[in-house]
C-alpha cells in the first residue's frame, strides 16, 4: 500500500510544470510581495487572464492545486479554456508556494490580493464586480476555502487600502478539496502549509471545517469515494460546517475516481453538474453581456 501511495505522490508531482499563458501574466505585487524571499518567479506570484470570445460579464478566479509544492498544469489552462467556452472570464492564480520557503498566510495574501485586483479592475475587463467566483482544486481548494471564510487573514499590515474592495468571491466551486489539518489530514499540504510543528490556533485557522461562519456565499462542492490521496472526508467536513451555518450548498459525492478525477478531456457527471448550477448562479447562459 506504501507503494501505491508513493506511485501516485511521484505520478503527481511529475505533473507538476509552469502554467502556458493565455496572456502576459500580471505581477499581484509589482513593488514586491509582502515578506518576499527573494526575487525569482517563486517569488512573485501572478494572475494569467483568459479571455472569452463571447463574455458574459462573469469571471472566475482559478486555483490549481499542488499540495502547496507546486502548481499542476491540468487544473490551469485546461479549465480557463473550458469556462472560456461556457463565457467566463478566468484568471489564473500561481500562487507563492511551501516549496519555497512560504507559509500561512502568505498564500491567502496573494489569493486576496488577487480578487482585489479583479474587482478593482471589473470595468476595464468588463466584468460585473457582483459576479466574480472561485474555483478551486485539492490544495488549491482548500486556498480558496480559507478565502471564503477568513479573507481578512489575508490583510496586509500597514496596508491602509486593503478594506476598500471585498476579496471574497460570490460562489465557489470546491473540488476535492483538501479541508482539515487535524482529521485525517493531507501530510504534504500541512507541511507545506504550516510547517513541521505547528501550535494548536495555527492547526485550527487552517482548518476550514472549522472556521465557517453564516452568509458565505454559494458553494458548489464535490469529492469522489475511491479519493485517496484526500479521502472524501474533507469534504464531508466542509459540508456538514456550511449546512450548520445556512450557508447555500451543492455537494456532490461521485463514487468512482481517485484523486485528479474529472480533469478536462475525461467524461465526467461533474461538468454538466456544474454547469446546471452556475445557471442558476447566473454565470452562464441566462446572464446577459456586460456593456
Amino acid at each position: 500500500m506504501r507503494h501505491r501511495h508513493l506511485l501516485l505522490a511521484a505520478l503527481f508531482l511529475a505533473l507538476f510544470s509552469p502554467l502556458e499563458a493565455g496572456e502576459d501574466p500580471i505581477l499581484l505585487w509589482p513593488e514586491g510581495a509582502p515578506g518576499a524571499l527573494g526575487e525569482t518567479e517563486k517569488d512573485r506570484p501572478t494572475l494569467t487572464l483568459h479571455t472569452p470570445a463571447k463574455a458574459t460579464g462573469a469571471a472566475m478566479l482559478l486555483i490549481p492545486g499542488g499540495s502547496y509544492q507546486g502548481i499542476y498544469e491540468g487544473q490551469g489552462e485546461p479549465f480557463a479554456e473550458w469556462l472560456n467556452e461556457q463565457g467566463i472570464t478566468v484568471f489564473v492564480l500561481r500562487y507563492r508556494l511551501g516549496s519555497a520557503g512560504y507559509r500561512y498566510p502568505s498564500q491567502l495574501q496573494d489569493a486576496v490580493e488577487a480578487m482585489r485586483h479583479i474587482r478593482g479592475k471589473a470595468a476595464e475587463w468588463k466584468i460585473d464586480p457582483n459576479r466574480i467566483g472561485a474555483m478551486g482544486f485539492s490544495a488549491g481548494g482548500h486556498l480558496l476555502t480559507t478565502l471564503l471564510n477568513h479573507p481578512e487573514d489575508g490583510n496586509v499590515p500597514g496596508d491602509e487600502t486593503g478594506g476598500e474592495v471585498s476579496p471574497r468571491p460570490d460562489i465557489a466551486i470546491v473540488c476535492y478539496p483538501v479541508i482539515s489539518m487535524i482529521t485525517k489530514p493531507h501530510p504534504a499540504s500541512r507541511k507545506n502549509l504550516i510547517g513541521e510543528s505547528p501550535d494548536e490556533e495555527l492547526i485550527r485557522r487552517a482548518s476550514s471545517e472549522l472556521q465557517v461562519k453564516p452568509g458565505l456565499p454559494p458553494v458548489f462542492l464535490w469529492h469522489t469515494s475511491e479519493d485517496k490521496l484526500v479521502p472524501a472526508d474533507h469534504a464531508f467536513l466542509y459540508a456538514a460546517a456550511l449546512r450548520e451555518e445556512g450557508v447555500p450548498l451543492e455537494f456532490h459525492l461521485y463514487q468512482h475516481g481517485d484523486h485528479g478525477t474529472g480533469l478536462m478531456g475525461t467524461a465526467h457527471p461533474w461538468f454538466g453538474d456544474l454547469l446546471a448550477w452556475l445557471e442558476k448562479q447566473a454565470f452562464v447562459s441566462a446572464a446577459p453581456p456586460v456593456e
